[in-house]
């Protein structure tokens, strides 16, 4: 279900150093975006910035970039992440939001910013086969990720759908990733340092299990 415009988002957004009006414009230097230069993990997908607001604060030691399409789910986000930032009497100096078309992603990340971690949840399963293109794990996807993911860095995938997962796990495995731990079952996996959202919290309560699934590209960037 789509969320109701929010009259707000775009002004607050544009005001705010949290977001990045022109991401093109930082193609090959995310760095400089960032209070200072430190590894650089990116979320695809980051909808209402639950499991980024969460992350950036654990993490000060990394730089989050967090994408999503939608300006009404980033400027929800942007709200979030200064009051728990604000909260926790920390600058939020190491997270980015930006508002970008994933299936393009290539186009505001270059291999130059060397990505060392992208995550992937809850992302839309598209579950008629004539839509599997628009899935941020399809082979489509994945061939845009390997031109700026560091070789040997990780992907982490979480979602509910069990058809999308069992895709998924057969997407990567195919376009050259190691998977290195998955589990269909994540609250009861052992996994330690899960960031659990409103949307997962959610899906648990109606008895639904969360799959996650982390894997490696061992290879060179695509194009080197």
């Amino acid at each position: 279900m789509r969320m109701r415009k929010k009259k707000w988002a775009v002004p607050e957004l544009m005001a705010s150093p949290l977001y990045i009006k022109e991401p093109e414009s930082f193609r090959g230097k995310w760095q400089q975006a960032f209070g200072k230069e430190q590894p650089l993990y990116v979320e695809l997908g980051c909808g209402k910035g639950g499991y980024a607001s969460q992350f950036a604060l654990l993490h000060p030691d990394v730089n989050l970039l967090a994408v999503d399409i939608s300006s009404n789910m980033l400027g929800v986000g942007r709200r979030k992440i200064d009051a728990l930032f604000a909260e926790n009497g920390r600058t939020p100096d190491n997270i980015r939001l930006t508002e970008y078309n994933i299936e393009h992603i290539n186009d505001v990340i270059a291999p130059e910013d060397d990505v060392q971690r992208i995550f992937i949840n809850f992302c839309n399963p598209w579950p008629k086969p004539r839509h599997y293109k628009k899935r941020l794990t399809h082979p489509r996807q994945l061939a845009l990720y390997k031109t700026f993911l560091r070789p040997g860095c990780e992907v982490r995938f979480k979602t509910d759908d069990d058809q999308l997962f069992e895709h998924s796990r057969e997407y990567f495995a195919e376009n050259g990733f190691e998977i290195l731990w998955e589990t269909f079952d994540l609250a009861n996996s052992g996994f330690e340092g899960n960031i659990k959202t409103e949307h997962e919290a959610m899906f648990e309560a109606e008895g639904i299990k969360i799959k996650m699934l982390i894997a490696r590209w061992p290879g060179e960037k695509d194009g080197e």
